[in-house]
């Protein structure tokens, strides 16, 4: 559950204008947080690909509950996408700094996704609360 949750937290911060649209006084909020929109995404995406290697560790869950491991890795791909988005710049700064090369080729994978991050932010919503209701629904034992 806390996967799901900490996804569609992920997913609020990452699609500001839909947010804009239904709350009016949202604006200030995203105001204060984005000056930590940076760490936020690098947490979640390190979140993320944790995330993902725990999926894989647990291959074994395909066989007893697939639908559970699926919706994992699902949802924890989405987070380690968005946050690697949010977190770009942070991202380049901290990890990449001294390498110009790296910095170019990830500048160029963002200019290619980010076009794609309000659509993300709303998949994100979906999978979220996906997350939440399969972690009633399919327990891993």
């Amino acid at each position: 559950m806390i996967w799901g949750i900490t996804l569609i937290l992920l997913s609020l911060i990452a699609v500001p204008s839909l947010i804009l649209a239904k709350k009016p006084n949202a604006k200030e909020l995203l105001a204060k947080v984005e000056p930590y929109q940076g760490w936020i995404g690098l947490v979640f995406c390190f979140w993320g690909v944790w995330g993902i290697i725990t999926a894989i560790l647990n291959l074994g869950w395909l066989t007893s509950a697939p639908i559970w491991w699926i919706t994992l890795l699902a949802g924890n791909i989405v987070s380690a996408t968005l946050g690697f988005m949010l977190g770009s710049g942070l991202i380049n700064k901290l990890f990449l700094g001294k390498n110009e090369t790296a910095q170019a080729k990830a500048e160029e994978l963002r200019a290619k996704i980010a076009p794609k991050q309000g659509k993300l932010g709303v998949l994100g919503l979906i999978v979220g609360g996906w997350m939440i209701a399969a972690s009633f629904l399919f327990s891993v034992v």
